[in-house]
């Protein structure tokens, strides 16, 4: 860990809350609204986001499964977020989305128009925006945890991630993300 954590103190906690907090907080908040409020599928959620944390190497949100209302993507989720291009496993919004996210962390410069005309197939205006603001909230922190370190200090907890209710935020949800699993 590149930070140095008091004795006994949990290491997000401590980074996001006490080191930082009037940028902490809100950076939490942020990532809560991702889970929170989002619109998009399971899948397509899954698969950005975890195309993010392989792009990023961060431990914890490579081990961390979105799930709603009980369910999580299926086992080999993961390989398949690898092998976007070739995988039989995704629809078209599905492989859109993991193509999207690595092309938004790797060569943003190289989304042209024959991408942006294939996704607008597939996703509306608001779902791309959406997808959007996702991607940049686990590239950002989900790489701020693992160059800080604290990717491996992140703890998964028995309780559900985040609601998705677009109306209400789970508290169970809130706990993790105040013990720093913002990504």
């Amino acid at each position: 860990m590149i930070v140095d954590v008091p004795g006994g103190r949990d290491p997000i906690a401590y980074v996001w809350g006490e080191m930082v907090p009037g940028i902490g907080a809100a950076a939490s908040k942020f990532s809560l609204a991702v889970y929170a409020h989002t619109t998009l599928g399971l899948r397509e959620f899954e698969a950005a986001r975890l195309r993010i944390a392989q792009i990023n190497g961060c431990v914890f949100c490579l081990d961390w499964r979105t799930e709603r209302d009980g369910v999580k993507v299926e086992d080999g989720f993961a390989d398949a977020v690898a092998a976007w291009r070739t995988t039989d496993a995704f629809d078209a919004r599905t492989r859109l989305a993991a193509e999207y996210a690595e092309r938004y962390a790797l060569d943003h410069h190289g989304l042209d128009e024959e991408f942006w005309s294939r996704m607008t197939e597939h996703y509306n205006e608001n779902e791309i925006v959406e997808l959007s603001m996702s991607i940049g909230s686990w590239w950002a922190f989900g790489r701020l945890n693992h160059v800080l370190g604290l990717d491996t200090a992140c703890m998964l907890t028995d309780g559900p991630s985040p609601s998705v209710k677009p109306t209400a935020v789970n508290p169970t949800a809130v706990k993790a993300t105040e013990r720093g699993h913002v990504t």
